[in-house]
């Protein structure tokens, strides 16, 4: 274990905003992840653990602590039988490149998350999903450092509390557990309908009839790529906001003044509103803020993109601008889906 003084954040989240970390290491195992966290205590330093930076934005005053890397690599296949197969994946794991991994085992359970940047271990944090799919529909269990109790523990699914877009680990526990490994179960065949209106129309359009899980991955890829942008060349966090959840009495109120509302039944009485037609609708398709330096992605409004802002306090003025016109014109406010950390 290396501890690095002084390491400009703005490296470590594809928003590519923020101010400095005290210390920054990478743990590559559970024994680093012990030892790091033994040192910042023996130093009075708090901490944090990372993985890529796809989904979070730093504070301008950075984090006067120790910033973790997760750079923990695994992956194991058991066969409980010709159907069902657990893998074990690290936290450190490029994540997509887990999802590849089980589509050439000829595996479904994950495909529909295709392409989703980051690392495994920050999946479980906001229950990550897409396309029909979610982590909390095949993963098993994860192990964690608690640094509460200052040990590895195993969480079953059932202790997770996820619920869209959320879990413990994102919100009562938030940065209490480190996780190490998660155990999903997957299974041997074919994707299951219904599918995902977009997957359904890609399907309906190249004439796929019996869609694999090669075909759903390679559906979700196309779809992503056409409208979003790659972290890796223009500075963006994914989708800013979640979709909003609603009743029903907020809906017949919406569709009365609204009759092209996009939305989809979510439970009993429950319904999700696009958050990208919200922003859309408010004014802010394709827009090019002079004064913060943030934009929105020309296909996907949801996805604020970095062109030439100079600090986080600039995204975050631009995101207060879409909330509060969205606020003004549907009574809805939208949620921020990157976490904010480090000092504030």
């Amino acid at each position: 274990m290396n501890p690095r003084p002084s390491v400009s954040l703005r490296d470590y989240s594809t928003m590519r905003l923020g101010g400095t970390a005290s210390y920054l290491c990478d743990v590559h195992n559970r024994i680093e992840v012990e030892q790091a966290v033994q040192w910042a205590y023996a130093h009075s330093l708090h901490v944090l653990m990372i993985g890529t930076g796809s989904n979070i934005v730093w504070t301008d005053t950075g984090f006067h602590g120790l910033v973790l890397v997760n750079k923990i690599q695994r992956f194991e296949k058991f066969e409980e039988d010709n159907e069902n197969v657990y893998i074990t994946i690290g936290g450190g794991e490029n994540w997509d490149s887990v999802v590849a991994r089980s589509v050439e085992l000829g595996l479904t359970g994950i495909e529909a998350l295709s392409l989703i940047p980051g690392t495994a271990g920050a999946t479980p944090i906001q229950n990550v999903g897409a396309y029909g799919q979610e982590i909390a529909d095949t993963l098993v269990s994860i192990e964690a450092y608690d640094t509460t109790d200052k040990k590895f523990l195993t969480i079953p699914n059932a202790d997770c509390e996820f619920s869209y877009r959320s879990s413990r680990f994102k919100t009562k526990d938030r940065g209490r557990y480190y996780i190490t490994t998660l155990t999903l179960h997957l299974s041997r065949g074919n994707p299951m309908p219904p599918y995902y209106p977009a997957v359904q129309e890609y399907f309906k359009t190249h004439g796929v009839t019996n869609p694999r899980p090669a075909d759903l991955r390679k559906a979700v890829i196309d779809i992503r790529t056409a409208k979003l942008p790659d972290p890796a060349k223009v500075a963006n966090c994914g989708s800013f906001f979640g979709n909003p959840i609603i009743n029903d009495e907020q809906l017949e109120e919406l569709l009365a003044h609204y009759s092209n509302l996009k939305y989809w039944q979510q439970g009993d009485k429950k319904h999700k509103v696009s958050a990208a037609w919200l922003v859309e609708q408010a004014g802010f398709k394709d827009t090019h803020d002079a004064q913060t330096g943030i934009g929105t992605w020309p296909t996907q409004a949801l996805v604020l993109v970095n062109e030439f802002a100079k600090s986080t306090a600039d995204l975050l003025a631009f995101k207060q601008k879409i909330v509060d016109e969205v606020q003004k014109k549907f009574g809805i406010t939208l949620e921020q889906e990157p976490e904010l950390l480090g000092d504030k």
